[in-house]
């Protein structure tokens, strides 16, 4: 057996589950499940946010190690549903490497299961729930919807002018969340400003990574804990940031 290619297998699955968000026990578990699948048992496997490393002992004694950085993450529950089946998927079977080798670099190309506009409504209809929540009416709903489609377009397709840097991407989402929510109350889509403006905002809070985050603490992986929790505080801050630009612009006109 190829030792080398099922480590490399074994990381590429580790950052890919990395990258959708995962928790740090989840990909350190299936990677190391998937070794033991393949008859390395000897496997360790010490995963933080953004870099993982690998270790195995050969079945001759040799030890081969990898390690892979992460350059950036997020959330995505399809992506990590897919790879939590697909390492199901591999243990039970046991595919051929050169099988394996091409499901797992294959999870990142699959299509996507919600077409955009499904995506797009699934945001309105998210901000339009918040406002109830919040103390708003019917009014305060609709403004809320048609925010959270103006908020959905601009992550979905803002990536490409924005970038990838999440503070800076958070930073312009929100500017453009309370400038489009100030607009929409202006023209009498909403009676209450700040309810129809945190109903938007609520779309970008990054709810999963703090909860993640508070996990890996109690559970005692204290420093990706604390690296989670670093980047959840550093959205909420440009969140924060981007609702002050966005109502600073606003005050000019």
């Amino acid at each position: 057996m190829d030792h080398d290619k099922l480590l490399n297998i074994a990381v590429e699955m580790g950052c890919q589950l990395m990258a959708s968000g995962a928790e740090i026990y989840r990909v350190e578990e299936s990677m190391e499940r998937l070794l033991l699948a393949y008859d390395l048992p000897t496997a360790e496997v010490f995963a933080i946010p953004n870099c993982i490393i690998a270790s195995v002992n050969t079945p001759e004694g040799h030890p081969i190690t990898r390690m892979r950085r992460i350059a950036s993450h997020g959330t995505d529950i399809e992506l990590l549903e897919r790879c939590n089946d697909l390492c199901r998927h591999l243990c039970a079977e046991l595919p051929p490497l050169e099988e394996a080798e091409a499901l797992v670099m294959g999870l990142s190309q699959c299509p996507r299961r919600h077409a955009p506009w499904q995506v797009l409504v699934g945001h309105a209809i998210a901000a339009a729930f918040f406002a109830p929540l919040f103390g708003g009416g019917v009014l305060d709903t609709l403004g809320a919807l048609l925010g959270g489609l103006g908020v959905g377009i601009c992550l979905l397709y803002g990536k490409r002018l924005i970038g990838s840097n999440t503070f800076f991407r958070t930073v312009i989402c929100s500017a453009i969340a309370s400038l489009l929510s100030l607009f929409l109350v202006r023209i009498g889509l909403g009676r209450s400003l700040d309810t129809v403006t945190i109903s938007v905002l609520m779309l970008l809070v990054p709810g999963v990574a703090l909860t993640n985050a508070m996990r890996e603490i109690m559970a005692g992986d204290v420093v990706s804990g604390l690296s989670r929790t670093a980047d959840a505080i550093l959205v909420a801050a440009a969140i924060a940031l981007g609702s002050a630009v966005g109502l600073g612009i606003a005050q000019l006109f």
